[in-house]
């Protein structure tokens, strides 16, 4: 790299116009003949960089540490051709390529600039970038200070000095290449300000939150995509989230009102925000959104939040989408939401649902579920009850899942009785057994239930089970298996988990059949 380093720095040098000698080169003091340099002439035929790939073979630039005087650079000739090296400027970050023209000015402002910042003197770093802005005001880099002595204005919290510099980079160096950055810093300075009671800041956010009046209604040129987090109004509309709700609120109720397409990426980052806010209009707001807004992602984000409204008035709108809608995804939004609810009422529209053999499938199952995670007596009577009257394999295994996330004897009884029910589905049954076990079923029940057991599958399916139990009866059920079954596979199956047991009976007992 150190070699590759060199030909990019003697390039450089002889494409450069004539000037007075570089006192950095005066500082190498380079000994040695040019003829070293035979291992170049590989290289005229190169149109671009692409061609240096070969320099790993090189070895006649060993010999570069005698450019003395680079007096014999007209055997480069071959360099004439390297077009491609006018991409060396984008290395100007690289610590190797430092821009090598001491007729910059600017040059050593800057990098005293760029040292004190990295050292965190941010005081310092201001003002050698205020200076570098107001005595090259008209050069390349004076766009950029700017922005470097707000930033570090910004670390400083000197916010209204660092705020005067962006409005004036934006002013007068439209082209600069932080201009952006600038934007971003900008806003999150404003946020800062208004939080302390800035209205100059208050009325920035407040427009710059807000799509702009002159866009249509497609997807035009000033509209915000949905990965362009750094567009000012994103980042003025994260800024409301800081913002005391009295101050923001009304600023989100203006950008939910919209209905243009090209608003919708700031509808959808209102909503939540908005979801954040506790105030008299927050419900108003998002039932309005779920109701009326045209893109359905910002439908199911206001559904969403309304469940962190716990009101009736909210219950019933949720209510009123369940029963009206034919948009599946804002229907699930609704069912999480209305689970999210403590009202009576909304248990009872879960339980409503979930009985409607019009309703989807795939949502039905999703008010079963929510129904088993608020344990009560009224929502496991109607799940059992529900059982029975249902065709759907699936839904009638979330609801044996369901009744055993809730747990107690009762529950347990019942998923015995399902696994022992022939008339059911085997996998069902399987389903009923595995969660017996797993809730907490009496031993008791469950050790004598091998030998009634005429199923194969079901069988297997107990032997894990006592597997996954640690009490002594359990074990006693594997080491009984594991001698006496006359199913050749069975008995493998419960040797396997003999072997995965910690007790020394167990270890007895693999021993002896090890024996036989």
């Amino acid at each position: 790299m150190q070699t590759m380093q060199l030909v990019l720095a003697a390039v450089m040098a002889i494409q450069r116009p004539a000037a007075p000698p570089s006192p950095r080169l005066e500082a190498l003091q380079l000994a040695g003949q040019v003829d070293a340099l035979q291992g170049l002439q590989g290289l005229e035929g190169l149109t671009g960089l692409a061609g240096l790939e070969g320099l790993e073979g090189l070895q006649g630039l060993e010999g570069l540490a005698g450019l003395e005087g680079l007096q014999g650079f007209e055997s480069l000739e071959g360099f004439e051709a390297l077009e491609g090296f006018e991409a060396l400027k984008g290395f100007e970050g690289v610590a190797a390529f430092e821009p090598l023209d001491e007729q910059d000015p600017t040059d050593s402002l800057w990098r005293a600039a760029r040292q004190a910042f990295n050292r965190g003197d941010y005081t310092s770093a201001a003002n050698l970038y205020g200076d570098l802005n107001r005595r090259y005001s008209n050069s390349t880099r004076a766009g950029d200070a700017l922005y470097w002595a707000a930033f570090a204005l910004y670390k400083n919290d000197d916010l209204g000095r660092a705020r005067s510099l962006l409005v004036t980079q934006q002013r007068r160096y439209p082209k600069a290449a932080t201009l952006r950055d600038g934007d971003a810093l900008l806003a999150r300075i404003q946020t800062a300000l208004a939080k302390q009671g800035d209205e100059e800041a208050g009325r920035w956010i407040s427009e710059h939150a807000q799509p702009r009046p002159e866009t249509d209604t497609t997807h035009a040129k000033g509209c915000v995509s949905d990965d362009d987090d750094d567009d000012m109004r994103i980042a003025a509309l994260n800024g409301l989230l800081q913002m005391d709700a009295t101050k923001a609120v009304p600023i989100l109720r203006k950008v939910l009102a919209r209905r243009d397409a090209c608003s919708t990426v700031l509808r959808r980052k209102a909503v939540f925000i908005v979801s954040q806010k506790r105030t008299a209009e927050t419900e108003d707001i998002l039932l309005d959104a779920a109701q009326h807004d045209p893109d359905s992602e910002v439908r199911q984000q206001a559904v969403f939040w309304l469940s962190q409204v716990p009101t009736e008035r909210a219950v019933g709108m949720l209510d009123s989408i369940l029963k009206t809608s034919s948009d599946q995804e804002l229907q699930e939004k609704a069912i999480f939401a209305l689970s999210q609810q403590h009202s009576p009422k909304a248990a009872d529209i879960l339980r409503v649902y979930a009985e409607r053999s019009d309703a989807p499938s795939a949502v039905r199952e999703k008010a079963i579920f929510w129904l088993g995670q608020r344990h009560s007596a009224e929502n496991a009577a109607f799940l059992r009850g529900l059982y029975t009257k249902l065709s759907d394999d699936d839904l009638k295994e979330k609801v044996i899942f369901s009744l055993s996330q809730m747990g107690g004897a009762e529950n347990a009884r019942w998923l015995m009785d399902i696994a022992l029910n022939e008339r059911e589905p085997i996998e069902l049954r399987k389903k009923a057994l595995f969660w017996a076990g797993q809730t907490g079923a009496d031993l008791d029940q469950l050790a004598p239930l091998y030998d009634r057991m005429q199923n194969r599958e079901m069988k297997e399916q107990l032997i894990f089970v006592y597997s996954q139990r640690h009490e002594a009866a359990a074990l006693d059920a594997l080491i009984k298996i594991a001698k006496t079954e006359p199913d050749k596979e069975l008995r493998k199956k419960a040797i396997f988990w003999l072997g995965q047991s910690h007790d020394p009976r167990a270890a007895q007992v693999l021993l002896e059949i090890i024996n036989q």
